[in-house]
């Protein structure tokens, strides 16, 4: 079974628990290493979905569909 795709907003409510639970200090080291470990993968994670959506941000379709650079639009 294919793992389900979590959205941005999901990504970033699981890594605000666990930042929630490790700065409360009462986790095992192991689990804390663990979930620093997830914590460290969802912020790349959501990283590059900010990426991508400035990216995407950053561009404009032109009169041809083409997309082209925002700033590249305003000469």
């Amino acid at each position: 079974m294919a793992e389900k795709k979590l959205s941005f907003e999901e990504n970033l409510q699981q890594l605000e628990a666990i930042v929630t639970e490790l700065e409360t200090g009462d986790v095992p080291l192991e689990k804390a290493m663990t979930e620093f470990q997830k914590g460290v993968k969802l912020s790349q994670t959501l990283e590059e979905t900010l990426t991508k959506a400035e990216k995407t941000m950053a561009k404009v379709m032109a009169d041809s569909g083409e997309e082209v650079a925002f700033d590249a639009e305003a000469k």
